[in-house]
């Protein structure tokens, strides 16, 4: 009988220590998946667009095509690819951070610089709207995930440089695993509640009981399109501001210094202890760094870097 309960002490022991790994794992996973922010906001201000013009009842199979993508990109491909990096060169993380920083840069800019230089899309919406058939649907999800490879590929990156170095690889895996879940979870579980808002608020202006119901669905219906203009523009704030932290988060682990020290000192002496305050400057002088960069960035993406590309894709 001693022998027994010896026995199912061991397993208790175990039993916790699995269950304070798997809090561990889950900790890590929630507190480096957060450093990934900006890439994650992005990521769901761009989805929407990709089932716009679709009939209500093709909505969410689509985002649900999109989220499987999304995570065949995460777990299958570049898991493993982060997992090799950390394992035999943990050296390339810093300089492949700094390419996401400059495409999250780029991104951004882009997205200003097509507000201050509008071009008129109309017509060519129109023709799209005009060929929504299963092809049309094909072409966008599969426009939507290598979209989505890329932001994804951003986000394992610098979810794994935040992790800490001491980790025991299996550990880095399952963080880097299960912040990919969570990410997809939350990413594209938002944008299911966005893409149908506007159906869940037409049934109530049009089904509720209550008055207050049917005005509260009126208020969903009329507020969706404002509701989606500033999930844009805080998509694309996040984009530059984030994009401009890795750039010079990146430089500072790299050796190049200056940039950091000068916005921490500037932060320190407007902040003046003031932490929110400190932060707020960090994270406007960052995303200043992010949109100059980004806006250098758009002639030598437009003018080098995509001929290039189509040369190879065509010779391809």
């Amino acid at each position: 009988m001693s022998g027994l309960l010896a026995l199912l002490d061991d397993v208790a022991a175990i039993a916790k220590v699995a269950a304070a790994s798997v809090d561990d794992v889950v900790g890590q996973a929630v507190k480096a998946s957060s450093k990934a922010a900006g890439a994650v906001i992005d990521d769901a201000a761009v989805t929407p667009k990709y089932v716009h013009g679709f009939s209500a009842d093709r909505e969410l199979p689509i985002v649900w095509k999109i989220a499987r993508g999304s995570l065949f990109n995460k777990l299958v491909i570049l898991l493993p690819v982060a997992l090799a990096l950390s394992a035999f060169a943990p050296w390339a993380i810093w300089p492949l951070l700094m390419l996401g920083g400059f495409y999250l840069c780029f991104e951004g800019a882009e997205k200003v610089w097509h507000v201050l230089n509008p071009h008129d899309h109309h017509a060519e919406d129109l023709v799209k709207e005009k060929m929504i058939d299963a092809h049309l649907e094909e072409k966008k999800v599969k426009g939507a995930i290598k979209t989505d490879f890329i932001l994804s590929a951003e986000i394992m990156t610098i979810t794994l440089s935040a992790l800490p170095e001491e980790l025991p690889f299996w550990m880095v895996a399952a963080a880097l695993a299960v912040a990919g879940v969570i990410i997809t979870v939350a990413v594209y579980g938002a944008v299911a509640l966005i893409v149908k808002a506007d159906d869940v608020g037409l049934h109530m202006a049009a089904e509720g009981r209550l008055a207050l119901t049917r005005r509260l669905g009126e208020g969903i219906v009329r507020g969706m399109p404002y509701f989606l203009k500033l999930l844009v523009i805080v998509g694309t704030a996040a984009m530059i501001w984030v994009g401009g932290a890795i750039l010079v988060h990146a430089l500072y682990e790299m050796g190049v210094k200056p940039p950091y020290q000068a916005i921490h000192d500037i932060a320190a002496s407007v902040g003046a202890g003031n932490g929110l305050v400190e932060w707020l400057v960090t994270a406007g002088l960052d995303g200043v760094i992010g949109l100059a960069v980004g806006l250098l960035l758009i002639p030598v993406v437009g003018k080098v870097i995509a001929p290039l590309a189509g040369l190879f894709t065509r010779k391809a």
